[in-house]
């Protein structure tokens, strides 16, 4: 089912130009050269706080656990990759198990922390939702090994094309445009959009969409950033679905280069409020080196921010479980974790 789209000011769907997704609003261009600075920083210049010294502190997950969680259970398993528990049934957002974000497991940023729980011993999923289909969001091999335990892929378009070309069945694949929206076992989910782009190679740049989700649990919202830039769609994402008791929003791997596909945490903080959420729970940080800033700069910022302002922040470690019925903001866990130069 999708929103009616014909205001001018309202929901619209996905735009394309030469066969390439377009965002709705327009991102600046970016330069060879400028994109070839960002890669040799990235390679040769990236300073060393970008990773801990220290061990990362995860709880470690049982399948016996999850069973006895209560529902609206959330559980951090890594980056963008959460498990969540909703009607009694699990969800996994973005499933990345690799070593490594990348397209080489002998190159490129590798993981801080192992999942706290792994791909054999997590429970059958009802669905798989997915932001879009870039290496820290998206890894084929975790595809693979869910597929058999998985009911449902929820993608945007083009990426369950993927799904389906790597072997995951076309009947357990959904593909929806923004705005467009499906039912799972008593749960709607609407694909929504987010400022950002796709790609895995060299040929395929925004060839397949990329989304935010809203998830629908009764009386209950959910909203699951993706990765995106700040812009007014999250104004009309809210004024659609809001307010929403939770929000998992993407604080990390920013940088000034780069503010219209990744936010900055004060941009990630008024994205929760224009979505006019309750709690935040910040994401897309803690497991990978995606950027220049100190790996726990995110972390240190968002709840300065967040407290500041009064707004309810969460930050449960890796494998700790933090629930909408008995909500607690958890600690400062990474600052017990060594950092080089400290």
């Amino acid at each position: 089912m999708a929103l009616d789209s014909s205001s001018a000011e309202g929901p619209k769907p996905a735009e394309r130009h030469k066969g390439a997704f377009q965002n709705a609003g327009v991102r600046p261009p970016s330069s060879i050269g400028k994109t070839l600075g960002i890669f040799w920083r990235m390679i040769f210049q990236k300073p060393a706080s970008t990773r801990p010294a220290g061990v990362i502190p995860v709880k470690p997950l049982t399948r016996e656990q999850l069973d006895e969680a209560a529902d609206f259970s959330v559980y951090r398993l890594g980056h963008s990759t959460l498990l969540l528990k909703l009607k009694g049934k699990y969800w996994l957002t973005d499933p990345v198990y690799a070593e490594r974000a990348s397209p080489f497991q002998w190159a490129g940023p590798k993981r801080f922390h192992a999942p706290p729980i792994s791909l054999d011993e997590l429970p059958p999923l009802e669905a798989v939702i997915l932001s879009h289909n870039h290496y820290d969001h998206l890894d084929q091999k975790t595809v693979l090994q869910l597929a058999a335990k998985t009911q449902q892929f929820l993608a945007p378009l083009g990426v369950g094309d993927l799904l389906v070309k790597w072997g995951v069945p076309a009947s357990k694949v959904q593909q929806l445009d923004w705005w467009q929206g499906t039912q799972l076992a008593g749960i709607r989910f609407i694909a929504t959009p987010s400022q950002h782009f796709s790609g895995r190679g060299l040929f395929d740049h925004n060839q397949t969409l990329w989304a935010s989700w809203v998830m629908i649990i009764d009386d209950v919202r959910i909203f699951f950033s993706g990765d995106s830039g700040y812009f007014d769609g999250f104004k009309l994402i809210g004024e659609q679905f809001g307010p929403f008791d939770l929000t998992l929003m993407e604080t990390g791997a920013y940088n000034t280069d780069w503010p219209d596909v990744h936010m900055q945490p004060e941009h990630s903080l008024q994205a929760h409020n224009d979505l006019n959420g309750r709690w935040l729970l910040p994401i897309h940080n803690g497991t990978f080196d995606l950027a220049f800033h100190a790996w726990f700069e995110p972390f240190e910022r968002i709840v300065a921010l967040a407290e500041q302002r009064k707004v309810l922040i969460t930050t449960p470690q890796m494998g700790e479980a933090f629930n909408l019925l008995t909500p607690h903001r958890g600690r400062a866990w990474w600052l017990e974790v060594e950092t080089p130069g400290q």
